[in-house]
């Protein structure tokens, strides 16, 4: 065992290095932030990929000398708005630099209870003794494929999440299978290099974020009915950017919330780059067959389509039991709510001494811990109930 620690983050996203960024205020809490920098947006986004969320729904964490602004400032750059994906990471290599520069790069491949706590496994074999362990490894694991294209190879299907590069698909027929953003804004980056591209979605129509530019022109009510973080419609845009307050709302309540806050959409500044997109609606596909280095799809109106690529922009669906370094008696011992860890005040779960933060939280705390918006109220509960004498706070 190297050496005992207060608390080990588990992930270096957005998430992790604003948690890691605001321990460092913690006086005598010692921590430690493992994990690859921004890797998911780095390396599992779309290049050329711009972020939907606002300019200030783009901060990481609750530093406010680390903003979207900051770094704009300090850099001297002139960051366009949609931000790319590119700008985004390298904002948040900035925020890494300046909150958690000795963050350790290496991977965790296991996590232990012990009765004092928790055994930290690294890819190494070097191990880490915690009093608390948080959680902090993204939405990577959750990535929602679809059985129809199980039995593909590889080489023929990917997710969303699997790599950064759509130049692949050049001169390629592509179907692309969801009606959200990332389906949506990855069939436009495809034809624009080239591919030849159609978008097959089960919902009945696209659904444009067109309404908020609508209710912008009414000023101060715009104001009322939309939080600057826009997510969700109107009205539920300002309930949900408050985490505290979704909790005290009935079940089904949050649900519509959730539901209304996260169902698939594309930002309205896409609709123009997929003008000359097939976009089909009210259709799934019932089978994928592997014919001479192609795919078959077989819809369910009985059409077919014979394309080299199936791209499943099909979302992500949380079940923290899919984080692959959570040893199984901590998976069995985490009460969950349709894969979601029930969590209480500092995002702890049933485990105690083990946090939780982003998507898995968002049964208790709602749809703004899916977003980088999230991190700010992550950052700052978690210093509330994590630092030297949460204990006391916890029991009152």
């Amino acid at each position: 065992m190297s050496s005992n620690l207060d608390v080990i983050i588990v992930g270096a996203g957005p998430y992790g290095i604003g948690a890691g960024t605001a321990l460092r205020h913690v006086k005598g809490l010692s921590f430690r932030v493992f994990g690859e920098p921004m890797d998911f947006w780095k390396s599992h986004m779309p290049a050329g990929m711009l972020l939907r969320s606002p300019w200030a729904a783009s901060h990481i964490g609750s530093d406010k000398n680390l903003t979207m602004d900051a770094f704009r400032d300090t850099t001297r750059q002139n960051i366009p708005v949609p931000i790319p994906v590119e700008k985004f990471v390298e904002y948040g290599l900035w925020v890494q630099q300046q909150g958690v520069a000795d963050i350790d790069r290496r991977q965790v491949t296991r996590v232990d209870k012990t009765p004092a706590g928790f055994r930290v496994t690294l890819a190494d074999g070097q191990q880490f003794s915690s009093r608390k362990v948080v959680i902090a490894a993204g939405i990577g694991s959750f990535a929602r494929r679809l059985p129809q294209f199980a039995k593909l190879p590889a080489a023929l299907t990917s997710h969303a999440c699997d790599g950064s590069d759509v130049q692949r698909f050049t001169g390629k027929t592509v179907a692309v299978i969801g009606a959200g953003q990332s389906a949506l804004e990855a069939a436009a980056l495809m034809h624009e290099a080239g591919a030849d591209v159609e978008v097959i979605a089960r919902r009945p129509s696209i659904h444009w974020l067109t309404w908020k530019a609508r209710f912008q022109k009414l000023g101060m009510i715009s104001k009322v009915l939309y939080s600057p973080y826009d997510i969700g419609p109107a009205g539920v845009s300002r309930i949900v950017a408050v985490p505290d307050l979704v909790k005290y709302f009935p079940r089904p309540v949050q649900e519509k919330f959730r539901t209304r806050a996260l169902r698939p959409a594309g930002a309205r500044w896409l609709r123009e780059r997929l003008s000359k997109v097939p976009l089909t609606t009210r259709r799934s596909v019932v089978s994928a067959d592997e014919k001479h280095g192609r795919i078959e799809l077989r819809l369910d109106d009985g059409s077919t389509r014979t394309v080299d690529h199936v791209y499943q922009g099909t979302g992500y669906k949380v079940d923290v039991t899919r984080y692959p370094f959570l040893a199984s008696d901590i998976r069995d011992k985490i009460v969950q709510a349709n894969g979601f860890p029930i969590v209480k005040a500092g995002f702890e779960s049933s485990v105690e001494g083990l946090h939780f933060l982003g998507a898995p939280t968002a049964w208790n705390f709602g749809p703004l811990m899916f977003f980088v918006c999230g991190t700010d109220f992550a950052a700052r509960t978690l210093v509330r109930h994590i630092g030297p004498g949460s204990e006391h706070r916890a029991a009152a």
